[in-house]
Parts: C-alpha cells; sequence; structure tokens
C-alpha cells in the first residue's frame, strides 16, 4: 500500500500547544467511545475459562476465537485507514459501532463454537472502522500535544479491556452468557458520543476547507530511511503485541492451572493487569511529547526484558506484581509508536493508525493461536519462558532517526 506524497507539518507555534475546551470534550468523547467498544471486545477474553469449560475447546479453539475478531480487524483496518486518508467519513464512526452492538449481541446468544467464531468477527468489523477514523479524530482535536491526545484515546480503551473481565467475573459468570447483552448497552452509549464527535468533525472540516492553505516544511528524511523505520516500528508492536497477547489471553486460565484459583478470582487479576496496561498507555504518551517518542519506546520496550524473564519462575504474588509491572512498562510504547509513524509519514494518519492499530489486532491473533497450539502440545509456563526474550526485539530502536529532537 503506497503512502500518499506529503511532507512534514513544522511544528505547531506554542499558542498552539494547549487544547481548547471544545478539544478537550472532544478527546473525552472519543475515550469513552473507545472505552465502551474495547469493554465490549473484552467480554470475548474475559470469557475464555468459561467457553473452554462449557464447550470443551482446547488452547489452539481459544486462540482461534481471538484470531476471529483480530485477524478481521487486522486486514480491514489499513484499507479503512486508506480510504478516510482520502475522503474523510465522519459518520463512519457510529456506524461502526452499530456493527459492535451487532456482534455483542450475536455473542450473548450464541450456542455453538462457529457462532461464537462469527459474532467476534463481526465485532472485529466494528473496531476495524472505529480505531483508523477515530485515531485520526483523536490528532484533529490535540491543538498540537499528539502524544496526550493518542494516549487519551488510548486509555479509554486500555480501561475498557480492564474493567470488562471485572465485569464478567461479577455479572456474566454468575448469571450466565446471556447477561453479556448488558454490554449492548455500552455500545448504544458510544453511538450517541461518536454521532456527536461526527458532527463536530464535520463541522471542524467545512472551518478547514474555508481557510488558506498553510506552507508545509519539507521533509528532510529520504524514502528509504521513512520505510525502513515503518518496517522497524512495525517489528516492536510485533514484539509488543505477541508477547501481551500471549500473557493476556492465557492469563487467567494460567493462574487457574498454576494456582488453583477460581474463575472469578482469576478475572479479578486479569483486571488487575490489564489495568496497568491502561495506565501505562496513558503515560507513554505526554512523556513522548515533552522528551521524545524514541526515548519511550526505549524505556518500554527494553525495560520490560527484566519482567518478562521472571514470570514463569515467580509464585502467585510474585507474578501479580510482575505482570503489574509488564503491564505499565510494556504498553506505554504503543501511543509513542503510533505518533512516531505518523510523523515519519504525514499526511497518512488513518492509514497509520489502521495499519499499526491492524497489525497489533492481527498479530495479537495469530500470536494467540500460535502460542495456544504450543501450550496444548507442552504448557504455558513454557510458552512464557518461549516469549519472555520477545522484548529483545526492541533493541532495533537504536536504528530510528530522531523525528523530534526538541520538548514541547
Amino acid at each position: 500500500m503506497a503512502l500518499a506524497q506529503s511532507t512534514v507539518v513544522a511544528p505547531p507555534a506554542p499558542a498552539a500547544i494547549a487544547p481548547t475546551g471544545a478539544a478537550m470534550g472532544i478527546l473525552t468523547a472519543l475515550s469513552l467511545s473507545h472505552m465502551c467498544n474495547d469493554m465490549v471486545q473484552s467480554v470475548a477474553q474475559a470469557m475464555y475459562p468459561t467457553f473452554r469449560d462449557l464447550y470443551g475447546l482446547s488452547f489452539l479453539q481459544l486462540g482461534l476465537v481471538t484470531l476471529a475478531f483480530q485477524g478481521t480487524a487486522s486486514i480491514l483496518q489499513p484499507l479503512v485507514g486508506w480510504w478516510t486518508d482520502r475522503r474523510p467519513t465522519p459518520l463512519a464512526l457510529p456506524g461502526a459501532m452499530a456493527a459492535t452492538f451487532i456482534g455483542i449481541v450475536a455473542f450473548a446468544l450464541t450456542r455453538g463454537y462457529p457462532l461464537l467464531v462469527l459474532s467476534v468477527a463481526v465485532i472485529g468489523i466494528g473496531s476495524a472502522i472505529f480505531h483508523p477514523e477515530a485515531s485520526r479524530a483523536a490528532r484533529s482535536a490535540s491543538g498540537g500535544r499528539h502524544g496526550l491526545a493518542q494516549s487519551l484515546f488510548q486509555l479509554g480503551g486500555n480501561f475498557g479491556q480492564a474493567i470488562g473481565p471485572l465485569l464478567v467475573a461479577l455479572i456474566v459468570t454468575p448469571l450466565g452468557q446471556t447477561s453479556a447483552l448488558l454490554f449492548a448497552g455500552l455500545a448504544l452509549i458510544a453511538m450517541f458520543l461518536l454521532a456527536r464527535v461526527s458532527r463536530w468533525r464535520v463541522a471542524r472540516m467545512a472551518a478547514q476547507a474555508a481557510q488558506p492553505k498553510r506552507t508545509a516544511a519539507v521533509n528532510t528524511l529520504p524514502r528509504a530511511v521513512v520505510l525502513r523505520s515503518l518496517a522497524i516500528l512495525m517489528l516492536l508492536v510485533f514484539s509488543k503485541v505477541s508477547y501481551l497477547s500471549g500473557l493476556g489471553t492465557y492469563y487467567a486460565v494460567y493462574l487457574k492451572d498454576n494456582f488453583a484459583l477460581s474463575n472469578q478470582q482469576a478475572q479479578l487479576l486479569l483486571f488487575v493487569f490489564l489495568l496497568a496496561n491502561a495506565a501505562g498507555t496513558f503515560i507513554g504518551g505526554p512523556i513522548g511529547d515533552r522528551y521524545g517518542r524514541k526515548f519511550v519506546i526505549w524505556a518500554s520496550i527494553v525495560g520490560v526484558l527484566p519482567f518478562t524473564l521472571a514470570l514463569p519462575y515467580l509464585g502467585l504474588w510474585g507474578t501479580v506484581i510482575d505482570t503489574v509491572c509488564i503491564g505499565l512498562v510494556l504498553a506505554s510504547a504503543f501511543s509513542a509508536i503510533v505518533v512516531y509513524a505518523q510523523e515519519l509519514a504525514p499526511g497518512n494518519v488513518g492509514v497509520i493508525a489502521g495499519l499499526f492499530f491492524g497489525l497489533s489486532f492481527g498479530l495479537g491473533g495469530v500470536a494467540a493461536a500460535v502460542l495456544g497450539w504450543i501450550a496444548d502440545m507442552t504448557s504455558l509456563r513454557l510458552v512464557y519462558q518461549i516469549t519472555a526474550f520477545l522484548p529483545f526485539i526492541g533493541l532495533l530502536t537504536v536504528f530510528l532517526p530522531n523525528v523530534r529532537a526538541k520538548p514541547l
């Protein structure tokens, strides 16, 4: 997929740095919508132990459920991003949430494995439409603080992923699969919020079209350097997402099998881990705005190594504390990676967001399936021993150029 020919936009003037009140309202609406969207998605992952017991599923079959969702989103997101870069489609935002609504209703009512896979694939379609256009809207509302905006947007999604298992433990596990219909109400709330965002985007696009076009600065980075850097960033996303997907997908099962916990106890500890991911995501953006994206990438991906290497050998509480550290450190990279890539390829906000969000979904699904197959053949402990070395890929960060050397 070819990148649109464009130039690097000059850094905003200091007066443009702070987002306006209206922009912060839009960022809040996007973050809340992302929370609702990802909370719905997290229901499937949090219910893996339940479906495993109900249908007698293997680890491979559980991984294929993840692949159905994340693979669908992975394939479609870059295409949606490419389209919206050329034809921004704000009204796609509430439409995306409508697909999520249909998917979660089907998920709650399904009574067989094939329909289970189909329902999560529909949720994946909604996610594929939502993320590129929502990321574009967040950047538009950033007022120049792109890392902060991306972190706020991602914070909502990660918090939704964290709170989902907790609600499953408190509601769905005691009341049964059909009670997942309650999560459909979250999709309706997000549709309302995104309708407001769409109206704001339409008005903003009309206002921008009426203004004189600004002269952009020349991009001094050779095209070969840009393409090489994007390839490195994709490898970094591979290391991050493959590890987090393997850890998150089977974490509740790992806790049950190794420490004799109940379903609800395992779900609560999964919530703690995912909450740490949410906190790490938020921390990374503002630090990247101030000290540079490359610094955050270095600190997050390489700095997590001591914790990943120690994880398979710890007891229950050591595992809980260690996974909190992993979530905080490793998750801080994603916002920095997305904004860094958007700065490398200006004019391609949607396709970059779709590519990296989609890449994370797709790689996470493939990793979950492959790691599930390995776990079936051996054990989850061995899987965590193998994946502990994935963050070493972060050493490739040394080859990334400094896109923005000065802090805001």
